[in-house]
């Protein structure tokens, strides 16, 4: 990407090379190609370096919109994004006071839910995983309720395992207490060992 500078204002992006026009001369788009990055800049073509310091994961924040800087003295021109904005990790609901502010209401009531905040969705995947997991063995169940065949030790050992974990992880994330806690608990990290573990941990999978 490119920036067209001009008396010391970015007039113009260009994500990819095409023909422009600087002042009164139309420039070829092989220019970008053919030129240097010195050659360029002498008729104020620019390539934007981007700068990622403030760009967050967006499973877990806002990120702002890029802001693009000239910089005269350095002729560099830099895009960058602003603080980011960590996403609600808990639940909102309405009060009767938002309610009461609001041009039609309809039926909501004080208490209602707003909106639904990261823990929540997040246990609702891990349930979901959990139900998938436990599909893979459920015809056991069905086998031993229609024809009384035993259901193996194991596939029982397996599925209490899964629903042990999934309440231990359920618990971990009901007591994060903000939104970083919530991505510390997801991040991956290399051991001592060489294995590459997160905090939550994982669910138990049937050994085939």
């Amino acid at each position: 990407m490119y920036a067209i500078v001009e008396d010391n204002n970015i007039t113009q992006y260009i994500n990819n090379p095409k023909s422009v026009v600087i002042g009164d001369v139309r420039y070829p788009a092989k220019i970008f190609s053919a030129w240097t990055a010195s050659e360029l800049a002498a008729i104020g073509i620019i390539e934007v370096t981007f700068d990622n310091t403030n760009k967050k994961d967006e499973k877990w924040y806002i990120n702002t919109n890029q802001t693009y800087t000239y910089d005269a003295s350095a002729g560099t021109v830099i895009a960058a994004y602003g603080t980011a904005t960590a996403k609600a990790h808990a639940d909102s609901f309405w009060t009767q006071s938002e309610i009461d502010s609001l041009p039609d209401a309809g039926n909501l009531k004080d208490g209602d839910l707003k909106s639904e905040g990261l823990k929540t969705k997040l246990i609702r995947d891990l349930k979901t995983t959990v139900a998938n997991e436990l599909a893979k063995t459920d015809w056991y169940i069905v086998r031993k309720a229609d024809a009384g065949t035993a259901v193996p030790s194991s596939i029982t050992t397996h599925r209490a395992a899964v629903r042990t974990k999934c309440a231990s992880m359920e618990t971990a994330i009901t007591n994060a207490s903000d939104t970083p806690a919530l991505e510390t608990l997801y991040t991956y990290t290399k051991q001592e060992d060489g294995s590459v573990t997160r905090p939550l941990g994982e669910l138990p999978t049937l050994e085939s």
